[in-house]
């Protein structure tokens, strides 16, 4: 060996011997591994690695955990904002390692398979983050005790083989992921150790087992939300140690097998939303029950007598069955009994009377049954109570004066059914009532005057019952009303003129009543108004000139006594046959109604005399009026810098800008969109630049008339969508937030300055005829400008501020095609420290709420989550968030959902117009869109890990970008 090659190989042994003897490069240092494990994962808020530094010891870490001889057992830092990859090839090398908790955070990335190097791991915790592709093969853990990969971004085939060794499991999760669709995995079957197995969603079909029995360690057992189908196996009944199964949205059919009374450690049971039929005798026996959910199946028979006696029953729920027979009287009487809902069975006999007597029941919902007999009055004194709805039964009787003003009720919904008397005084008092259902009742007397102060009413319904006398003359103080129906009622008098301050009033129908007088010209000024009822009343006089704007999609002013001209704009064929029966009307050119008479033209010395008479009187008041301006402008002047106008502009943004030349374009031919609350037009300044400005109307009625005004309330705001677009947009400073500029403000408009958008809505671009197509470059982009836009109202404002409308339409586009979030009209700002808001008002469109939001009306994140998911939905279909095609009742996410479950060729769902290279791309977003509307609202990502999703699944190269701009004929 030469003297040059027995230096070399000295000199690498010295080098691996200091390499060996130096903790600071050793490999299998934990102080190292742990600080390099820091490096990978720490996020920009993540604040529990300030103790992880070079001067404390590793036992001393926060979420460090070591035994007696200082050997690292346990890294637990759930839910703690960590942001990054997982290297197991290092952590791994820990080789005391016994338990890893990262779960609840927003760890990326594939997992090596070197994980299967953690060879004494007991504990395992990777829930709720945002890996990517395949779990790796972990059969060598055979010291595995919990493994939790629940909701946790996994997909492709999971590796179930390698759960087969892995007997000490106790704790199984691996649900809410993406994997392919596979039989029940028998492996599971050896685990016979297993305590707690969640598969739910995790794209199992065919049928359960009859080996599932072989698991008798089971307490907790849920399959739900996948392709199950076939009879629930004898082989559960074994499962002695049960004490909750969730079978919930699967294919199931058959009934409880023979021996389900064994389980009689249960004390929750869904089966909702399968095809399951018989009766329920195999239940009676198990007294244990919590929660017991078996709606929207086959079941029939009667309910069991023995659930009367369920001690522990707090939510019972058996809707959209065949039930028959009567609820076991005592049913809810025990436990802090929450909810009821038995609706649309064929349920006979009384309510029962005690399911509030823990007073904790929040809802109880019976409607569309055979029920006889009137509300007990035991519920009068139900505080607790949110929900009352025994619609479409047969009860009878005077309800309870105290049930009309609980008060945190806000539904009660009492329609079709035989009930008599008035309607309470004492309604005043349910401040929290924003749904009130009366229609198709035996209801008389006067509605009272306190009505007006359950100031959270968004609907009224009372059509066809017996109340007479005058609709209540400060019914105007129900800013939140959007519907209100007297329709078939005794009502008489005039139409209360303070119905005009009803700001968010959507639908008003007062027909069949007898109604007299003129009909307000109020109504004219509530230009949220889309349909207009006042037939077979006793109306005359003429039809208010402020009607003169078609805005209505529906109005009906026949069988009256209302006498002139129809206002020409009201003439158009949609309005055929809406003042038929006023032989007093007349129009020109109209074939329902008689020809107006031309205006005469007298002569004479009398005639002479009064027209004189007339134009002396206006020179009079012409003068005045001239007068009066001259001196208000030379006021104005002083306190306006001479604009000439009495505007008063308030700028967010740099931008010179003159008013008087924003009002010269609010013109016709500039009209570039219409809403609700006003028109927007496109402005051109003469320095070139493009404004998008929205005129807001305000109500007839000034402000400084209310101080005193006998009925009409005192002043306030009387545009909440204004205020929320000011409160909102003012501060926002986002590349993916539309940006308002300034406002302008005068007593009887609003004007809003925005930046303008020349290439409109991303739903005209994706649903307009003739389509613009536009290639998976551009729409992916877009997805990821607003949800970037959404992250920031969610979690960069000072406060957090929820959209709550968030829609295609409102997603604008500039000439680049970037995307910017419009329209904050319904906009919440959220309280910091403060429980999130709720409100009474529906807001949002339809096929775009979340299923929650119209259910139990709260207002969170979560619901502008759910409704940027079917906008990306949108993008990778290109369907509307309602199409016939979905079927009756279904939306895209439902549809989406159904395809995926029975469709192989999942492709099939993406747009025709995306090419083929990019369908799976486009496949990617679907997926998120899919978690985005998950059901349970717990269970979609935030919007900072939909962006950190998105950002993962961004399929550009350069090379990808050339052949896709080559293929849709996008140049350079």
């Amino acid at each position: 060996m030469s003297p040059e090659s027995i230096s070399g190989h000295l000199l690498l042994l010295l080098a691996l011997f200091f390499l060996v003897i130096s903790p600071s490069f050793s490999q299998s240092d934990p102080r190292q591994i742990l600080l390099k494990f820091k490096t990978e994962v720490a996020g920009s808020t993540t604040q529990v690695f300030i103790s992880w530094n070079e001067n404390n010891p590793v036992c001393n870490f926060t979420g460090v955990v070591c035994d007696s001889k200082n050997s690292i057992t346990e890294i637990n830092l759930s839910n703690q904002g960590l942001d990054g990859t997982l290297d197991f090839d290092s952590i791994c090398s820990i080789e005391s390692l016994q338990k890893i908790s990262l779960g609840s955070n927003l760890l990326h990335g594939n997992i090596s398979s070197r994980l299967s190097e953690c060879a004494n791991l007991q504990l395992l915790d990777l829930g709720v983050n945002l890996f990517s592709g395949k779990f790796p093969d972990i059969s060598s853990l055979t010291q595995l005790q919990f493994l939790n990969l629940n909701l946790s971004g996994f997909s492709g085939p999971f590796p179930w083989k390698s759960l087969e060794k892995l007997t000490n499991l106790t704790y199984l999760s691996v649900g809410d992921n993406l994997f392919d669709r596979t039989p029940f995995p028998s492996e599971i079957f050896n685990l016979v150790k297993l305590q707690t197995l969640y598969l739910t969603n995790s794209s199992i079909e065919g049928t359960i087992p009859e080996e599932i029995g072989n698991l008798v360690s089971l307490k907790s057992l849920e399959l739900s939300y996948n392709y199950l189908v076939g009879a629930i196996p004898e082989g559960i009944t074994k499962l002695t140690n049960l004490q909750e199964l969730e079978l919930y949205d699967n294919e199931l059919s058959g009934g409880f097998p023979v021996g389900f009374r064994n389980l009689v450690m249960l004390s929750e049971l869904d089966v909702s939303n399968n095809s399951l039929e018989g009766d329920l005798s195999e239940l009676r026996n198990l007294t244990r029950m919590e929660s017991l959910q078996l709606f929207e199946n086959n079941f029939s028979g009667e309910i069991p007598a023995e659930f009367g006696e369920f001690k522990f029953l707090k939510q019972f729920s058996i809707y959209d069955n065949m039930f028959i027979g009567e609820l076991p009287a005592k049913i809810g009487s025990w436990a802090d009994f929450q909810y009821i809902d038995v609706s649309e069975n064929f349920l006979t006999g009384s309510i029962p009377p005690d399911m509030c007597k823990n007073g904790k029941i929040i809802e109880v919902l019976m409607l569309q049954n055979k029920f006889t007999g009137g509300l007990p009055e035991t519920y009068a004194d139900c505080s607790s109570l949110q929900r009352l709805r025994v619609s479409n039964n047969s009860l009878s009787g005077r309800v309870p004066d105290r049930i009309w003003g609980l008060p945190n009720v806000r539904m009660i919904d009492l329609s079709m059914n035989q009930f008599e008397g008035p309607v309470a005084p004492n309604i005043g008092e349910a401040k929290s009532l924003a749904q009130l259902f009366i229609a198709y009742n035996r209801f008389s007397g006067e509605l009272p005057e306190e009505i007006s102060k359950a100031s959270s009413l968004v609907e009224m319904e009372l059509t066809h019952n017996q109340f007479t006398g005058e609709i209540p003359a400060r019914i105007g103080d129900l800013k939140k009303l959007n519907s209100l129906y007297l329709d078939g009622n005794f009502f008489s008098d005039t139409i209360p003129e303070s119905l005009g301050s009803c700001v968010s009033l959507n639908d008003l129908n007062l027909a069949g009543n007898s109604l007299s007088g003129e009909i307000p010209a109020s109504l004219g000024s509530l230009h949220g108004l889309n349909s207009l009822n006042l037939s077979n009343n006793k109306l005359s006089g003429v039809i208010p000139a402020s009607f003169s704007s078609p805005r209505l999609s529906l109005i009906d002013l026949s069988n009256n006594m209302l006498i002139g001209r129809v206002p020409e704009s009201l003439l158009a064929e949609a309005y055929n046959g809406s003042f038929a029966g006023n032989p007093g009307l007349c129009a020109d050119g109209s074939k329902g109604l008689r020809q107006c008479a031309p205006t005469p033209r007298r002569s004479g010395g009398l005639g002479i005399a009064k027209y004189c008479f007339i134009a002396g009187a206006l020179v009079l008041v012409l003068s005045l009026t001239c007068f009066v301006l001259v001196k208000s402008k030379q006021k104005d002047s002083e306190s306006k810098t001479n604009r000439g106008f009495p505007w008063d502009i308030k700028q967010f943004h740099v931008i010179n800008i003159n008013e008087s030349e924003i009002l010269r374009s609010l013109r016709r031919e500039n009209l570039i969109g219409k809403g609700g609350s006003g028109n927007v037009y496109k402005v051109e300044l003469g320095c070139g630049k493009q404004l998008a400005v929205k005129h807001m109307w305000k109500s007839d009625v000034d402000l400084g008339d209310r101080k005193n005004h006998p009925i009409l309330p005192k002043p306030e705001s009387r545009w909440p969508e204004y205020d929320a677009e000011i409160a909102t947009l003012s501060s926002i400073r986002h590349v993916n937030v539309v940006k308002l500029y300034c406002s302008i403000t005068s007593e009887d408009s609003n004007l809003l300055v925005y930046e303008y958008m020349p290439k409109g809505s991303l739903w005209d671009r994706l649903h307009t005829c003739p389509k613009i197509e536009m290639n998976w470059k551009v729409r992916y982009e877009i997805a990821l400008g607003a949800a970037k836009g959404l992250e920031y109202l969610h979690h960069g404002c000072d406060k957090p501020v929820i959209h709550r409308d968030v829609k295609s339409s409102n997603i604008l586009l500039d000439e680049e095609m970037k995307p910017k979030i419009a329209d904050f009209g319904l906009a919440k700002i959220v309280e910091i420290n403060k429980i999130m808001d709720s409100t009474h008002v529906i807001a949002g469109t339809h096929g775009y709420i979340a299923p929650e939001y119209g259910y139990t009306l709260n207002v969170t994140e979560k619901s502008d989550i759910y409704s940027f998911g079917v906008v990306v939905m949108e993008l990778v279909t290109g369907k509307k968030p309602m199409q016939p095609e979905f079927g009756e009742n279904k939306d895209i996410v439902r549809w989406v959902q159904g395809e995926m479950r029975s469709n192989a060729n999942l492709i099939a769902l993406v747009d025709p117009n995306i090419s083929e290279e990019f369908k799976g791309h486009a496949l990617n977003a679907l997926i998120i869109a899919i978690r985005c509307t998950m059901r349970i609202p717990a269970l979609r990502p935030s919007m900072k890990m939909v962006v950190q999703m998105l950002e993962q699944i961004e399929p550009y190269s350069p090379i990808d970008i050339m052949i896709e701009n080559d293929i849709n004929g996008v140049k350079p």
